[in-house]
């Protein structure tokens, strides 16, 4: 398997790593939207959150808050998005999961928006229903 992730986490291949574990690993993104814009993966090659067990996306998540802590207190940014995405129509690049934090500033051009789309709110008693009825 040919996976940059990959080798970023075992150093095959250089990164700006600023934090790393024998679970998960934090390094600045080659392509930022932000100064400052990092990604934390696993360790181990997980595709995406489906693939991903729930023990390491524990430690993602706390890793993340960490780091929002941080940049908040000692880089004085005061915002930052946290997104992740899973499969191609969402937009994910690179099927090993990954988590992006991208520090905000209020005149920094990156959009994240899209145009609401009310129409879905007509199913939303039915999906709840079978999402209710159906998800333990």
């Amino acid at each position: 398997m040919d996976c940059i992730f990959c080798d970023i986490v075992s150093h095959k291949s250089p990164a700006w790593i600023i934090y790393q574990d024998n679970d998960i690993t934090a390094f600045f993104d080659y392509f930022p939207a932000s100064k400052g814009h990092l990604l934390i993966v696993p360790n181990i090659h997980n595709s995406d959150i489906y693939d991903v067990p729930d023990t390491t996306l524990q430690k993602i998540a706390s890793l993340s808050k960490k780091i929002a802590l941080f940049y908040k207190e000692h880089l004085d940014i005061p915002a930052l998005n946290i997104l992740q995405n899973n499969g191609q129509a969402a937009g994910q690049v690179v099927f090993h999961y990954h988590m992006h934090l991208i520090p905000r500033i209020p005149w920094d051009n990156i959009t994240l928006w899209w145009t609401p789309d009310e129409s879905h709110r007509d199913s939303y008693d039915e999906l709840r229903d079978y999402i209710q009825k159906n998800f333990s």
